[in-house]
C-alpha cells in the first residue's frame, strides 16, 4: 500500500512538472523569435507569411507547433522528421526549452486561423 501511495504522489508531481515544462515562457519565446528572425518568412504579426505555402503561426495550438519544430530539428534522422531545408537549419540549434518558449509565445498571439466555417 505504501508503494502505491508513493507512486501516486510521484505520478501527480510528474504530471504537474510536465505541464509546467510544456507551458514555456512566452517572454523568452518573444526574444527567440526576434533572434532567429522568424518574422522574415512568417510575417511580422505571424499571420501574414511572405509565401502562401508558409504557415500562419499566431494562435496555433502549442502542441502542434512543438511537434513541428521537433520534427524539423529531427529532419531525416528519425521517425516523423520534416525535411524543409530552411526550417531544418533554423530548428537544429533549438533546445527543448527554446521550443517550449517559442511555441508558448506564438500560441499566445492573436491568430487569424479559422477552425470551422
Amino acid at each position: 500500500m505504501k508503494n502505491i501511495l508513493t507512486w501516486a504522489v510521484f505520478a501527480a508531481a510528474s504530471a504537474v512538472s510536465l505541464h509546467a515544462l510544456a507551458a514555456g515562457n512566452a517572454e523568452s519565446g518573444k526574444l527567440l523569435v526576434e533572434k532567429y528572425n522568424c518574422a522574415s518568412c512568417h510575417g511580422k504579426d505571424f499571420n501574414s507569411p511572405i509565401d502562401p505555402s508558409y504557415p500562419k503561426l499566431a494562435g496555433q495550438h502549442q502542441d502542434y507547433l512543438q511537434h513541428a519544430l521537433i520534427s524539423y530539428r529531427r529532419g531525416n534522422d528519425g521517425m516523423n522528421g520534416r525535411t524543409n531545408a530552411i526550417m531544418a537549419g533554423q530548428a537544429k540549434v533549438l533546445t527543448d526549452k527554446d521550443i517550449q518558449d517559442i511555441t508558448a509565445y506564438l500560441h499566445g498571439l492573436p491568430g487569424s486561423l479559422v477552425l470551422q466555417k
